[in-house]
């Protein structure tokens, strides 16, 4: 069925059309993940899939990290994928090369620009940081590659700072400017103001922004920063990344597809790649995580049941085959008669007597109140069980 529900409420908001591009970090924040290292191999099959999805930009790694790292980035280049090549570099022109060298398209330079990492991190004044960073993103135009100047830890930076450094890597050529929600501190509403204000500043360069989940509102954020203006949203998939993670990938492009009407995605192969994922990072994907959890489309209550069997529309925002799931029903307590008989008939049972129905329900409610767990498949066994009475 092809359906997708909307807000109610989606005309009494103004919804200009959002001008986006996904930059997706999986091979480099994801593989920042507490105890999380990806294959050369690895690597290869997930960039493949984010390109098939249609990601514009995937950020592979950080080249200065190791010979292998290296290497891995300038294979990924090789393949010749259709989204652009990104690589991490801090400020310091030996980064850059090594970027350079992998002939990626895109170099993110980074600085923290917050006086809690000038203090304890850099052990130096704002005023001598800022001026390497703009040297290393002046040295690194000067090759002709295009450069994403990223004020790390930028939500516990004034924004007064942000503007006056934003606006400098501006005049030296930068053609993306990033805020990072480094510790996940921001809020829709902290959201909207930082980038509107950033916005108010930059002239020709793209804002970007960068989400991490501490506060779980990291996708929430990252919508709130495209409605405001952001361009470039940072992603990865099924969410991974230090601490609690990022904006989850599956989660942004299907608030865009519901929210904003955007469709040039290709949903199906969410769910392969956040198996892929889950397989390659070691962390599970929680049963109920949204879009990709193993509940996102399962249902035990009757009431939803007997609803869905008439209409899915009823009980789910979006069919589960937008993103390569399935529906699935679960027996349990919660599982009444017509959802029951519903389900029934929808195997091909038609001839169940009342007495039959009812006994068959009182079964599955034991089952499950014994931590027994039932599902669809189990009806044939249990229908049988209850006729040979």
């Amino acid at each position: 069925m092809n359906y997708i529900s909307k807000n109610i409420y989606y005309d009494f908001i103004e919804h200009k059309p959002l001008d986006i591009e996904i930059c997706d970090v999986t091979l480099r924040d994801g593989e920042q993940t507490p105890g999380t290292a990806f294959t050369t191999d690895e690597k290869i099959k997930l960039a493949l899939k984010l390109d098939e999805i249609g990601v514009e930009t995937i950020e592979a790694g950080f080249p200065v990290v190791s010979n292998n790292e290296k290497e891995t980035i300038k294979t990924i280049v090789d393949l010749d994928l259709n989204a652009r090549i990104c690589c991490l570099s801090r400020s310091k022109k030996e980064d850059v090369d090594a970027a350079l060298e992998c002939g990626v398209d895109i170099i993110s330079i980074f600085i923290a620009t917050s006086d809690i990492h000038l203090k304890y991190k850099y052990h130096s004044s704002y005023e001598e940081m800022k001026q390497t960073a703009l040297e290393t993103l002046e040295y690194a135009k000067s090759h002709g590659i295009i450069v994403r100047f990223a004020a790390e830890d930028a939500t516990r930076t004034s924004v007064t700072r942000l503007k006056e450094i934003f606006l400098e890597a501006e005049s030296y050529g930068a053609d993306y400017i990033s805020i990072a929600d480094t510790i996940g501190i921001l809020t829709p509403a902290t959201t909207k103001y930082l980038v509107t204000e950033i916005k108010k500043t930059i002239k020709k360069s793209h804002l970007c922004i960068h989400c991490h989940d501490d506060l779980g509102m990291a996708t929430a954020n990252t919508i709130t920063a495209a409605e405001a203006g952001a361009k470039q949203l940072h992603t990865t998939v099924n969410g991974i990344g230090e601490r609690c993670g990022n904006a989850s990938l599956e989660e942004v492009l299907l608030a865009l597809r519901i929210e904003h009407n955007i469709d040039r995605y290709r949903l199906p192969p969410l769910r392969n790649l956040s198996r892929l994922v889950e397989a390659y990072s070691g962390v599970k994907v929680a049963k109920n995580k949204s879009v990709v959890g193993e509940n996102a489309f399962a249902h035990e209550s009757g009431i939803h049941v007997a609803a869905i069997l008439e209409d899915p529309r009823t009980y789910e925002a979006y069919p589960p085959e937008l993103v390569g799931a399935k529906r699935c029903f679960i027996l349990g307590k919660h599982t009444g008669r017509k959802a029951l008989l519903g389900i029934l008939r929808h195997r091909g049972y038609h001839d169940l007597t009342h007495e039959q129905l009812c006994e068959l329900v009182d079964i599955i409610k034991e089952c499950r109140e014994r931590k027994q767990e039932l599902t669809v498949n189990h009806v044939d066994e249990l229908v049988k069980k209850v006729k040979e009475v």
